[in-house]
């Protein structure tokens, strides 16, 4: 699986993230990008973000690569 760099995310974008409770099972929860959590470009492990409806996820896939 590649790497989803800072910049490929938007605010408003469409993404599937993984809690930190789901991640032995890799559960994805898809929901609207709130706000970025993680600072650095990059993250081995997906970069944090917390969704509209306040879940706090890594990124794991982008969808439609549209904003919403």
């Amino acid at each position: 699986m590649r790497n989803i760099n800072r910049s490929e995310i938007q605010v408003g974008a469409r993404v599937r993230v993984v809690q930190k409770q789901d991640q032995r099972t890799g559960k994805r929860t898809e929901g609207i990008v709130k706000n970025l959590l993680t600072k650095s470009a990059t993250h081995p492990h997906g970069i944090k973000v917390r969704l509209t409806n306040g879940i706090v996820g890594r990124v794991k896939e982008i969808l439609k690569d549209c904003v919403a």
